[in-house]
């Protein structure tokens, strides 16, 4: 692929336009990064509120989003990348994912985008070996990418990424892309310099975005900014919960009628006096180890009932399902509703929604992990892989079903559809691409090891009688 040179100047006036972009973008994204790490804004608490106040607003906080982002990316994993017509794994697969070790990353970049909306890769060759693909996972809040029409396009027109933007601290040292080099980035408050020019020799933009929904506009949209809202509802909740149950969860006892006790002088027995000249009561002391006694006939006692905290708890329970239900994370997995006992098939009815999301993640980071090895491919020298536009990842099957279930639905498959066994392996979940690999051979030696077993039984079988 031809691809015209970029002036230095061009480059440099592109990268000041990414720095503003980030600058643009960086306020949200800190803010969904606050709340995913539990910095939340506080409940609502008066303006005259005490120690104790603020001290059960801090213990209030309850988040709930870190659980909204694990459920679906724990079911999201990679195990193969075969090109079309192919059932093994792609050379690209070997040398550019398991080098890069993105079976353990793969997980971060997942939990990024559908935290943020997005997350980026970079697939750049290596610095020593221009044959080896180095694949990066980048944060969003460290990225930013111009797109000719970012709904649609593969490859954005350049990327600039600095790891914190710069302020009053200095500049910023970082990395700028487009589709002939990669530069050294120095940032400060108002341009962005570039030094260091490394061709690549890719013909893109060696940055691949990882959208977890996107529009037509071009815009993302990840799972935890939505809930913002229903998150500090449930905060403001069990901060009044914990109000009414430190300060109003326990029966008042109450006393009318009585002439409190007075200070006296130790020595005279005369009552004490305040600065005012009135006698000083002393305190009477009401717990449930004492019996309240008073010596005047008009004494009344009695007691004002603690405040109900159930409530409370059905308000923060009904928040948890509207969570649920927004985010589309089944309830059990943010602790509401009676789920003891469950069978594997109303385990997989619960999870049904959550799977038709992941699905839909699915579709849409697998492209972008297939354009990353047919990126890998062109470094590789794989022309063939670079140019496979029908090659697929192969994801684990993380749905609720059963072993049992799972093999007996492909054993049916084999009788009565006649479906190669060998074509159903990749169906039984459990096992990896390498696992099945060695199935094969295993199978071979198995046959050959029953074969050997019948011909030693044929072998010692005593002979027939003689034919007369």
């Amino acid at each position: 692929m031809t691809v015209s040179a970029v002036s230095l100047a061009d480059a440099t006036t592109r990268a000041t336009r990414a720095l503003e972009g980030l600058r643009h973008d960086r306020p949200r994204l800190d803010r969904i990064d606050a709340y995913m790490r539990g910095r939340h804004a506080g409940p609502y608490t008066p303006r005259n509120a005490s120690k104790e106040y603020r001290l059960l607003a801090e213990r209030s906080i309850s988040n709930f989003l870190p659980m909204v982002v694990a459920a679906p990316s724990q079911a999201l994993s990679v195990e193969g990348y075969h090109r079309s017509g192919s059932s093994e794994d792609a050379p690209e697969w070997r040398s550019g994912w398991q080098p890069n070790r993105l079976d353990e990353r793969q997980a971060a970049v997942y939990r990024s985008a559908i935290t943020y909306g997005h997350s980026f890769t970079v697939v750049l060759p290596h610095k020593s070996d221009p044959t080896r693909p180095v694949i990066r996972a980048v944060s969003p809040r460290c990225m930013w990418a111009a797109y000719d029409d970012p709904a649609a396009d593969e490859w954005p027109l350049y990327a600039l990424e600095l790891r914190r933007l710069p302020g009053v601290e200095g500049s910023v040292e970082g990395w700028f892309y487009d589709e002939t080099a990669v530069y050294r980035a120095e940032a400060d408050e108002e341009k962005v310099t570039l030094s260091q020019k490394r061709l690549h020799g890719l013909g893109v933009c060696p940055v691949r975005r990882f959208a977890a929904q996107v529009d037509l506009e071009g815009r993302t949209t990840g799972a935890v900014e939505p809930l913002i809202p229903l998150q500090d509802r449930i905060n403001q909740t069990v901060f009044d919960l914990l109000i009414s149950q430190t300060y109003g969860s326990f029966k008042v006892r109450t006393v009318s009628g009585m002439t409190p006790p007075l200070k006296r002088d130790p020595e005279t027995g005369e009552p004490l006096l305040d600065a005012d000249g009135n006698p000083i009561a002393r305190p009477v002391t009401a717990d449930a180890s004492r019996l309240l006694m008073a010596p005047d006939a008009d004494t009344r006692f009695g007691t004002l009932d603690e405040t109900p905290l159930t409530g409370f708890i059905e308000s923060v329970g009904m928040s948890l399902r509207h969570l649920a239900v927004v985010s589309q994370v089944p309830p059990h997995n943010l602790g509401v509703g009676d789920m003891i006992n469950l069978s594997a098939e109303a385990l997989a009815a619960t999870e049904a929604v959550m799977m038709r999301m992941v699905a839909e993640y699915k579709r849409s980071f697998g492209e972008s992990w297939e354009s990353d090895m047919r990126l890998s491919a062109r470094i590789m020298g794989e022309r063939e892989g670079a140019e496979d536009l029908a090659s697929q990842v192969i994801w684990t099957d993380a749905e609720s079903r059963s072993l049992s279930q799972t093999v007996d639905a492909l054993g049916k498959a084999r009788q009565m559809l006649d479906v190669p066994a060998r074509a159903l392996w990749s169906k039984i979940p459990g096992f990896t691409d390498t696992d099945r690999a060695s199935w094969p051979e295993m199978a071979a030696e198995e046959d050959s090891s029953v074969r050997l077993a019948e011909s030693l039984t044929r072998a010692a079988a005593p002979a027939g009688p003689a034919g007369g």
